[in-house]
């Protein structure tokens, strides 16, 4: 990004970063067992949950890696690891499913909605860098990231009506290909976190 700063771009910047789109399979196999009346009201939570952690680590990312003397690479690598596992779980899902990954309570809280499909390893770090690389245009930054926000939570919030049309074959075929996806976006956020390491060095 340039030294101007444009709301438009960087909100759409931060919206294929948190990818509603990509995650409304996630979701919708995440929540598969949690009833249908029961679902908008998670999901809203869940956003609302990850907005506050997002706006939290666009206030005080940087105080926050450097209090626990954290780097960003640190940071992705985490999030590969999750996203490893979760894929795993999601192709192989073994006799209890694909929800045995979150234990036995259905109702998922905070993990693995608010974090890390909505503030995730890599929407943290890009907000972390835009923060440094723009420092005169917090408010415009923050107006940024409600707008990103604000569209990847009704994407969400509408991602139950996709249910009637997927059903439980369209669902599981949706589920182990989302599951390849998130195998393949660990790998590469695995290597950029390491590749982050390896320049510092």
């Amino acid at each position: 990004m340039g030294t101007e700063f444009s709301i438009i771009s960087t909100a759409l910047l931060l919206m294929l970063v948190i990818d509603p789109f990509g995650n409304v399979p996630v979701i919708l196999s995440i929540l598969k067992d949690v009833p249908l009346t029961q679902r908008k009201r998670i999901i809203i939570r869940e956003m609302l949950i990850g907005l506050a952690i997002l706006v939290l680590f666009l206030l005080g990312g940087d105080l926050f890696l450097n209090l626990f003397h954290l780097e960003t690479s640190a940071v992705r690598i985490a999030g590969a690891v999750i996203f490893f596992i979760i894929g795993l779980k999601m192709i192989f899902p073994g006799n209890e499913g694909s929800s045995g990954l979150y234990g036995s309570v259905n109702e998922p809280f905070v993990v693995p909605i608010a974090i890390p499909l909505i503030a995730g390893p890599s929407t943290l770090a890009t907000l972390l860098v835009m923060s440094k690389s723009h420092t005169h245009y917090s408010v415009e930054l923050f107006i940024s990231l409600l707008l990103a926000w604000g569209f990847s939570a009704l994407i969400m919030v509408l991602s139950p009506l996709l249910y009637k049309l997927l059903r439980d074959k369209g669902l599981l075929a949706l589920e182990k290909l989302m599951g390849m996806l998130l195998l393949i976006m660990s790998i590469q956020m695995l290597i950029d976190g390491i590749r982050g390491l390896i320049v510092t060095f």
